[in-house]
């Protein structure tokens, strides 16, 4: 990651620093420099009422962690769809999955100039595999699977990846819609491994509806059940659909697991 201080950052042709986004008001929480001061006032307004963001933040890539590592060893998946992806950071899946796997084939999907810029230089493949970077909406799963189908064989297992990303399609049957858009033309033995924040903290609900007003793209809370129904159909991999931290814990610098609004799982395709 580059070292400029934040507060110098030169624009990137295509970003709109008038408004915050998500990718980078999230690399903020986690500590990094890849944001605008734009960001950077949403994130603190968020703080300010919800300080809890920060752990969402560190618990949900812990959890990203754990996932990958179980589905590049012991599922044995060689391939990645990684969609909402977010400014590169440690720990990224391509490099868990090529850790376990050098072999693993890995696609990252946003639609923001500067997860562009850093991916194409950052998110490099070990030289057994292969990574890419589709500049595409999750809104538009058809040119997600038409431009991943470059580097990735839809005739083995693929894992899709929707972390985070969901609660910014708004219309829960239109988020199942996507997901089941996606899984479509994928084998048996494919992968969703999907998280979102939810509704179970009223702090978390006025800091978000907070965030939703200040301009950027709204991130919408749901109830555990209805996160669960994006699962539907697909084999869920115990524990199931769960809060994060309690989704196959193990010891981190977090320390023991703490609870979060944010609940995820991993569904098998049969």
């Amino acid at each position: 990651m580059t070292d400029m201080s934040s507060a110098s950052r030169p624009s990137v042709p295509g970003i709109d620093t008038t408004i915050p986004h998500s990718a980078r008001v999230w690399n903020y929480w986690l500590g990094g420099k890849d944001n605008y001061e734009v960001d950077r006032k949403a994130g603190d307004a968020f703080l300010e009422v919800y300080p809890g963001i920060r752990d969402i933040a560190r618990v949900s890539r812990y959890w990203l962690a754990r996932v990958v590592r179980h589905l590049a060893g012991e599922a044995g998946v060689r391939q990645f769809l990684d969609i909402g992806t977010g400014l590169p950071t440690v720990d990224n899946t391509h490099q868990i999955a090529q850790t376990v796997a050098p072999d693993s084939h890995i696609v990252y999907v946003d639609n923001d100039p500067l997860v562009l810029t850093h991916a194409r230089a950052l998110l490099t493949s070990s030289p057994e595999g292969a990574t890419d970077y589709i500049d595409a909406d999750v809104h538009d799963p058809d040119r997600i699977l038409d431009a991943a189908a470059k580097t990735l064989d839809f005739s083995r297992p693929v894992a899709v990846m929707l972390i985070g990303i969901l609660g910014h399609v708004q219309d829960c049957d239109e988020g199942r819609s996507i997901v089941a858009r996606l899984l479509e033309p994928l084998p048996s033995g494919s992968y969703l491994a999907l998280y979102d924040g939810t509704d179970t903290d009223e702090v978390y609900v006025t800091a978000t509806a907070t965030y939703n007003g200040s301009g950027g793209v709204p991130y919408n809370l749901r109830s555990p059940e209805r996160i669960a129904s994006f699962f539907e159909g697909l084999d869920l991999v115990e524990p199931g659909v769960v809060e994060l931290s309690t989704w196959r814990p193990e010891a981190s610098p977090l320390g023991a697991p703490r609870p979060v609004p944010a609940w995820g799982g991993v569904g098998r395709k049969p």
